[in-house]
């Protein structure tokens, strides 16, 4: 069986880097700079974008964010009026229900502060490791590898990783990514894989990085 060959991987993070420019963000991203990367706008985007298309979040984000910025001022908001304004996104309301639970923690054990580390970001209600790592990289400029479906997809395309699930990918990459593009590596990747390499029927003729790629799992 074919092997990556990590002497690539300084030539795809280059190539995608510039072809990324092209593309919209991904909206954490856009969320990130709008909010000058504020770790509670980013967390409250993160959990609204699970299981959701950018369009969607991006547009309950303003909505949200337009009625409270702040734990403080997201607390006197009613669940009902959040389920109001974030809708539709995925689950909206167990998500409703997530974000106000996490800002009375952030108010009553943290001083209305986002806590930089990981494990304590995992233990807020609705937060699993894509959003915890997503927050200590946008909102903390900390380290992290932040891995959704299209870092997962892409990691296994390229043959970096052969990983069955998201969890399994970023253990794996935590290994194998050189610590100077673990906190780009998921902008990079999303961008691309919106637009590029599809979950289905990817564009392989169109793809600047396809002379490194493996194309495993690829027909």
């Amino acid at each position: 069986m074919a092997k990556f060959d990590l002497k690539n991987l300084d030539k795809i993070i280059r190539i995608l880097r510039k072809e990324t420019i092209r593309y919209r963000k991904p909206v954490i991203s856009f969320v990130a700079d709008y909010s000058k990367n504020d770790p509670f706008l980013i967390l409250i985007s993160c959990i609204l974008s699970l299981r959701t298309q950018d369009k969607v979040t991006a547009q309950a984000t303003r909505r949200l964010f337009h009625l409270a910025k702040t734990p403080e001022e997201m607390v006197e908001l009613s669940t009902r009026d959040i389920e109001k304004v974030i809708y539709p996104v995925g689950f909206y309301r167990i998500k409703a229900k997530n974000i106000k639970r996490i800002c009375k923690i952030l108010i009553e054990k943290f001083g209305g502060r986002v806590p930089d580390d990981l494990d304590t970001l995992l233990s807020l209600p609705g937060v699993g490791r894509k959003t915890a790592n997503l927050v200590l990289t946008e909102g903390f400029n900390k380290l992290g590898i932040c891995v959704d479906t299209h870092v997962h997809r892409i990691s296994n395309r390229l043959g970096l990783v052969r990983t069955k699930n998201p969890q399994e990918t970023e253990f794996s990459l935590r290994k194998n990514l050189p610590k100077k593009y673990w906190k780009e590596f998921n902008y990079l990747l999303v961008t691309y894989g919106q637009n590029i390499c599809k979950p289905i029927k990817p564009l392989c003729s169109l793809c600047k990085i396809f002379p490194y790629c493996l194309r495993m799992g690829v027909k």
